[in-house]
């Protein structure tokens, strides 16, 4: 069945899902906020995320660099992505690579070509794919001394990816999200990333509701009765469609909304925080690049 076929269909049952992830809701409107000069709230927004890149707790680590795929290919964040890379945490450096992949930057192409060499196949296999999807030589290289290997033996890591695939092929509820997840490579406006490591850190927690999925199956729907339930959803109980509401908004790359993603700077989740922060600056940026202050 064509990929197309599918997404169009997920998208027609996403629209119908909107009364299902407004129904979490703890408050209808998203909570009032002081207002703060720009350049405050962008201070608060970088603070945020360099702490978080800091924090001793890996799982913090890795909200923070999968959010830093929805920012801008600009400083100081590719370079505290880069660095990132030679994080202790294995997840922590696999979601790195995917924000790296986001930015679509190739100034990071040594930086993965270095990751080529790691000793953790994980590593090693996710730099091969990034530098692939850059189209790098050295990826393709990679790729297929890897499939070259693999005919040889039956363990290690890309047969378990293989398996996994297979799994997803034959389940619903995951294909579904997979094709979310594989189809939301684009970034509309040059400069800013494409969020897909984001998408997955929200989708890989196994208690992501079908509001968080409909949420983020809505953030290319600009209608504004779409936009209004997203804004909802920002003050929902569940924290995984407060992030996938963040997520969405930041996506739609209108830098009138950034008032909205201010007040999940406080949110009890470092996984909503860390989104909010980042896609204010990426708002920020969209509205530098424009020339045109909304403020």
């Amino acid at each position: 069945m064509p990929m197309g076929y599918l997404l169009n269909r997920a998208g027609a049952w996403a629209f119908l899902l909107i009364p299902l992830f407004s129904q979490g809701i703890a408050f209808s409107q998203t909570p009032e906020t002081k207002s703060a000069p720009a350049a405050d709230n962008q201070d608060r927004a970088r603070s945020l995320l360099e702490n978080s890149l800091k924090d001793k707790n890996p799982e913090t680590r890795t909200h923070a660099v999968q959010s830093l795929g929805l920012v801008s290919a600009t400083e100081p964040w590719l370079s505290e992505l880069e660095a990132m890379l030679d994080d202790k945490d294995v997840e922590v450096r696999l979601a790195t690579i995917t924000s790296l992949v986001d930015l679509k930057s190739n100034r990071t192409v040594p930086s993965l070509r270095k990751a080529l060499d790691s000793n953790v196949p994980e590593v090693s296999f996710a730099a091969a794919k990034a530098l692939w999807a850059l189209n790098e030589s050295s990826g393709r290289e990679a790729l297929f001394s890897v499939l070259d290997r693999e005919t040889k033996s039956s363990s290690g890591f890309i047969t378990k990816q293989k398996r996994d695939a297979l799994r997803m092929m034959h389940t619903p509820k995951t294909f579904f999200l997979f094709a979310v997840v594989e189809s939301a490579n684009f970034a509309p406006v040059p400069g800013v990333g494409a969020g897909v490591s984001s998408l997955q850190g929200i989708l890989s927690n196994p208690g992501v509701s079908g509001r968080a999925a409909a949420a983020l199956l809505l953030s290319t729907d600009h209608s504004p009765e779409v936009l209004q339930a997203l804004r909802n959803a920002l003050a929902d109980t569940d924290w995984t469609v407060r992030a996938a509401a963040v997520h969405s908004i930041a996506l739609r790359n209108d830098p009138a909304l950034e008032v909205d993603l201010i007040p999940l700077f406080e949110d009890k989740k470092e996984a909503v925080r860390v989104r909010a922060a980042a896609g204010y600056l990426r708002l920020e940026a969209i509205e530098a690049k424009s020339g045109i202050s909304l403020k």
